[in-house]
């Protein structure tokens, strides 16, 4: 009788009547639907749910009974279910139940295209992002770029400094000759004047012979002088007098070198306090911060956070050889929800663990770091009360409660029956209920 139902829908129907057996044909020809039956022999549709959920989020289960429990209902929910049918039900309900199911599916195929072709859009010199902050930064690079021969970019730790340095250094005059970042809280205090200027032998023990420093490497080309507030107050002096006169001196030597140098310094400290705290010289700071660029932090970047997750994934399925699609509803839900302290590296460490965790081709919430799972502060959903005596008076009693609890917002009432927000709608609209 459902087969029959389901062919005025056009899609391909399998029927197993060893649960067992379908698993199998699940696994191995992984479908967008399964309908199962919650009573069966061997292996029941709450276990059938939980196995089909955790090989592959993407797939929608739908349970049918004729034992019905509110219990059973909120449970199946809770594990991932995409709907509950209550036997004996028509046709005309299956399939009314089921077309939306099928409509998110090719939805989600739309959105994954469309994802992937504003990624291959969406990028300037390296940098990806579609949102304002983004494009403000982008046409800022493209008017200094040819003109800076100092430059100051701030903001917080993984938004990407280095990569706007780059991206400077590509679009700039010297994009022919080399790009060298130097991480200034990496290095020794007392190291700090040979790695800029070099050193020549016999300048100080362990010298054993003449190195360049990097201003030399960099020379006809950019130096990245990364998280500079780090910088020693006693090197401050000698790498204001480099960029005034373009000249360097290596440590021990009285000859002076001429030198071609872009300097592009990146910090995430506030180097205007630093000043005041007499931390960091005021006329170095001058120097540098004749132009000041601000990365954007992630949180700012509403509209890039599927732009990069996208990215990312890609870069990462490559990497592993997996087939990664996307990431299912409650994942990116997830994902959205976090304020990203980290920005977009703590983003890039999260997707790379996903993509090493994921099994099927859709990341799940169960990938994510337990970091991210178990900060997420929706609460449980609540259960009806017992009084309800029917299916109906239950359900709607479910809804009232989750819209209640979210001041009427759906997807916060989605979130807290763990159903769609497209099965909320239709249960909404099937009760009547409005917000």
């Amino acid at each position: 009788m459902m087969e029959a139902a389901l062919q005025m829908l056009d899609v391909e129907t399998h029927c197993f009547t060893d649960p067992e057996e379908g698993l199998e044909f699940i696994f191995e020809h992984p479908p967008q639907i399964v309908l199962t039956d919650l009573v069966m022999p061997g292996l029941s549709g709450m276990e059938l749910l939980e196995r089909v959920v955790e090989f592959d989020p993407a797939i929608d289960v739908v349970l049918t009974t004729a034992y019905y429990s509110t219990e059973s209902a909120v449970e199946a929910i809770r594990k991932g279910a995409a709907d509950y049918l209550d036997k004996p039900f028509p046709p005309h309900v299956l399939r009314t139940r089921l077309e939306p199911l099928l409509a998110r599916h090719r939805a989600r195929l739309n959105a994954l295209d469309l994802e992937r072709s504003l990624a291959d859009h969406a990028s300037f010199a390296g940098l990806i992002g579609n949102s304002p902050p983004m494009w403000h930064l982008y046409a800022h690079i493209q008017r200094i770029a040819p003109h800076y021969r100092t430059l100051l970019i701030t903001g917080a730790t993984g938004t990407g400094k280095e990569l706007i340095a780059k991206a400077l250094h590509q679009l700039g005059p010297v994009s022919s000759g080399p790009f060298v970042p130097l991480n200034c809280s990496a290095i020794v205090e007392t190291l700090f004047e040979s790695e800029l200027f070099g050193h020549v032998k016999g300048a100080f023990t362990g010298a054993f012979q003449d190195k360049a420093g990097m201003f030399e490497h960099a020379h006809n080309g950019t130096l990245l002088l990364d998280e500079i507030g780090d910088m020693p107050i006693s090197t401050q002096a000698k790498l204001l007098r480099a960029l005034q006169n373009q000249e360097i001196q290596r440590l021990g030597s009285l000859q002076s070198r001429k030198v071609n140098v872009r300097v592009i310094a990146a910090t995430h400290h506030d180097l205007r306090a630093m000043i005041a705290e007499k931390t960091f010289r005021q006329d170095l700071f001058y120097r540098l911060s004749m132009i000041e660029l601000k990365a954007p932090p992630l949180v700012d970047r509403d509209a890039d956070l599927q732009l990069l997750t996208r990215h990312f994934i890609a870069r990462f399925a490559t990497q592993f050889n997996k087939t990664i699609h996307g990431l299912t509803y409650r994942a990116q839900l997830l994902l959205r929800q976090h304020d990203w302290p980290g920005n977009v590296r703590e983003l890039e460490n999260v997707i790379g663990h996903a993509c090493i965790m994921v099994m099927g081709t859709m990341i799940d919430v169960t990938d994510l770091p337990d970091y991210l799972r178990h900060s997420d502060p929706v609460p449980a959903a609540p259960l009806a009360s017992p009084e309800a005596s029917t299916l109906d008076e239950q359900e709607r009693r479910l809804l009232n409660d989750a819209l209640a609890q979210t001041g009427g917002n759906q997807s916060g009432a989605a979130r807290l029956l763990r159903i769609s927000r497209d099965t909320l709608r239709y249960r909404m609209k099937k009760h009547k209920l409005t917000v």
